[in-house]
């Protein structure tokens, strides 16, 4: 069994410090496909956050937390 070092309760304190501020986020889409861009985190809610990307880009993207926990989503701050 894997143990994991992180939990939710602290993937979401780190998150709700970023919000309104520039994030990298990386996405792994799976077979070695990832997407890197730079956005801001607008919204925090119990189940996931959003994140607007500066590009231009068609919306926002909402990811969940466990999406960190499980590492098919980065981010890092600018």
């Amino acid at each position: 069994m894997i143990k994991t070092t992180k939990n939710m309760g602290s993937i979401k304190t780190a998150v709700e410090k970023l919000q309104n501020k520039k994030v990298k986020v990386t996405q792994n889409l799976g077979r070695n496909k990832y997407v890197s861009y730079i956005g801001v985190i607008t919204g925090v809610y119990p189940a996931l956050f959003t994140v607007i990307p500066t590009i231009p880009y068609n919306g926002k993207t909402s990811f969940s937390y466990s999406e960190i926990l499980c590492g098919n989503v980065k981010i890092k701050a600018e």
